[in-house]
């Protein structure tokens, strides 16, 4: 039996899951229980896994163990960009590999497309918006991100609009950025309204459990997981628990589980809707990865999003959102100086799980356990689509997409600790410090 060594933790005000409609959670886990499938974590991914599993093996069981509530967790507190171009911040043109640039594409736009036909088909209440992003510059190196990554697009078939300065405040209401690229095809929404919408529209063979973090393991014939109040043994364990994985004792020193901070005003009154203008719905992300990323919402909030910090145990910690919460202060004074007067509700941190190379996980990692982990920061496209296809792959499917999540060569190895921490950390500070005026 295998202790689990960290459990899920995050704080207590992130403004989506607070400003989403209520829902009531499912009932925690209690007594003994075998089903044929269970999935550990009800975020994206595991929605995605464990609804797809349900559609594939009608006749079967399928239990989903969340830790804490659904929509509460790290696919609550994104930025809630559904995302379908590639974004390399490794290549010179963001794009690199035009072939694997384009998979990329393919399995980013799988993902919106399975989003768009839930919602639709549930009628989801999650503010989804097909406005597509902005990338961002306010200096003249940040524009040249924006040119190369224009024409990094152009190899792959997708058209960007290149917004001058002088041009912006009609579309984003500031003037506080030098130029920007327009990419259509983004999909903007409220995150913990969409979790929370997936997890009530689970086929019926799926049964959830809320509030039921598992605290050890036994990988025998079958895998045992046990908590506080009983057991499930399940035939096939799959994990979409992102950096918690490793403590389930797999891809221990690959999985960098960092952590993002977001705020997020009150909504704003009709007046200072019109002194800030541009258009009702829009998500910028900046040039530089470090800098900050900026929406305004369907309900005419504005979120302001930047501030990093990592954790080996996938726990924030208080003292940085505190410190990063005035970070957030003053890019949204830099960016909106005619709304001084507008406060901020809610303030958070969010996890994202990220490797060393940017690859994710897929497939299987031991008898009777798979894997679909760590999106490298696109969770809500990637997730669903490698959660869907995972499933895909258990009941036997091949296709283009799972032989490429496949052949990929998964997480790098990291440095040990404390070289491990200190040397991501350094990495994150010096970021956030050449980013200057795009945080």
């Amino acid at each position: 039996m295998q202790k689990i060594t960290s459990l899920p933790a995050d704080d207590a005000l992130p403004g989506w899951y607070h400003t989403s409609p209520p829902r009531t959670p499912r009932p925690a886990h209690v007594g003994q229980k075998h089903a044929r499938w269970a999935v550990v974590g009800a975020g994206l991914t595991g929605l995605a896994a464990a609804r797809q599993l349900a559609l594939n093996f009608p006749d079967d069981e399928v239990v989903l163990i969340e830790a804490q509530e659904v929509g509460f967790g790290p696919s609550g507190r994104n930025a809630g960009f559904a995302i379908d171009v590639p974004h390399d911040i490794g290549a010179k043109d963001y794009i690199g590999d035009v072939t694997t640039a384009k998979l990329v594409l393919k399995l980013n736009t799988l993902g919106q497309n399975i989003l768009r036909g839930i919602v639709d088909q549930h009628q989801i209440e999650c503010q989804m918006s097909e406005s597509g992003k902005y990338q961002a510059a306010v200096g003249q190196t940040g524009v040249a991100v924006l040119e190369a990554y224009r024409s990094g697009l152009e190899k792959i078939g997708r058209h960007a609009e290149m917004i001058s300065g002088a041009a912006l405040p009609d579309h984003i209401g500031t003037s506080y950025y030098k130029q920007a690229l327009y990419i259509p095809g983004t999909i903007l929404l409220q995150p913990a309204a969409l979790v929370k919408g997936l997890a009530e529209s689970l086929p019926a063979n799926v049964t959830l459990h809320e509030y039921t973090p598992i605290t050890a393991i036994d990988y025998s014939d079958k895998v045992t997981l046990v908590h506080e109040r009983g057991s499930i043994t399940a035939d096939k364990l799959i994990l979409t628990n992102n950096a918690f994985a490793a403590h389930f004792g797999f891809l221990r020193g690959r999985l960098l589980p960092t952590f993002l901070y977001g705020s997020l005003t009150r909504p704003l009154t009709a007046e200072e809707q019109a002194k800030l203008g541009g258009k009702p719905v829009w998500g910028v992300i900046p040039a530089h990865p470090f800098g900050s990323t900026v929406r305004r919402t369907v309900d005419n909030r504005i979120l302001i999003r930047n501030s990093f910090s990592f954790h080996t145990d996938g726990r924030p910690r208080d003292r940085y959102l505190a410190q990063f919460k005035e970070n957030h202060r003053k890019s949204f004074e830099r960016r909106f100086p005619m709304l001084g007067q507008v406060g901020f509700e809610y303030s958070w941190s969010g996890a994202i799980c990220l490797s060393e190379n940017h690859e994710g996980f897929f497939g299987q990692l031991a008898p009777n356990v798979y894997g679909a982990l760590c999106c490298n920061g696109l969770g809500i496209t990637r997730g669903t689509a490698t959660g869907t296809l995972l499933a895909d792959m258990i009941a036997g499917e091949r296709n283009e997409l799972i032989d490429f999540l496949t052949a990929s060569p998964g997480p790098n190895k990291t440095p040990p600790e404390p070289f491990l921490s200190i040397g991501v950390n350094s990495v994150l500070k010096w970021g956030q410090f050449r980013a200057g005026l795009e945080v």
